[in-house]
C-alpha cells in the first residue's frame, strides 16, 4: 500500500461525518448495528452498513459475528481505530479552544 492510498483512506474516514460518528459511538461502547443506528441521528441502515464495512476493511474496527439464533454481530475498535479516536478527540478539543477564543488572535 502506498502512502497516497493510505492518505485517501484516511480522507475517506475523517472527511465523512458518518464514519466519524460510527467510530465515536463504537468507542463509547455502542457496538451492535441496531444500537448504532438508533444512536446516530439521521443515519440510514444502508449508510451504516456501508460505513461499517469500510471501517472494518480499513482496519479501524473489528467485526465479530456470533453463531446464535438470531445471529448477533458486534463491533469494536482495533488499535488503529483507538489511535484515530485519540486524534479525533484532539481535533474536537482544538475546535472547542478555537470557539472559546471567538476567532480572536492570540
Amino acid at each position: 500500500m502506498t502512502a497516497r492510498s493510505s492518505y485517501r483512506k484516511l480522507e475517506d474516514v475523517v472527511g465523512c461525518k458518518w464514519s466519524v460518528s460510527v467510530l465515536l459511538a463504537v468507542a463509547n461502547g455502542i457496538n451492535r448495528p441496531g444500537a448504532l443506528e438508533r444512536h446516530i441521528a439521521g443515519i440510514s441502515t444502508k449508510v451504516l452498513s456501508e460505513r461499517l464495512r469500510k471501517l472494518a476493511a480499513y482496519g479501524l474496527i473489528h467485526k465479530q459475528s456470533f453463531a446464535e439464533v438470531p445471529p448477533r454481530t458486534e463491533y469494536s475498535l482495533t488499535e488503529s481505530g483507538r489511535k484515530l479516536i485519540r486524534i479525533i478527540e484532539q481535533i474536537q478539543d482544538l475546535d472547542v479552544q478555537l470557539s472559546d477564543k471567538g476567532g480572536k488572535s492570540a
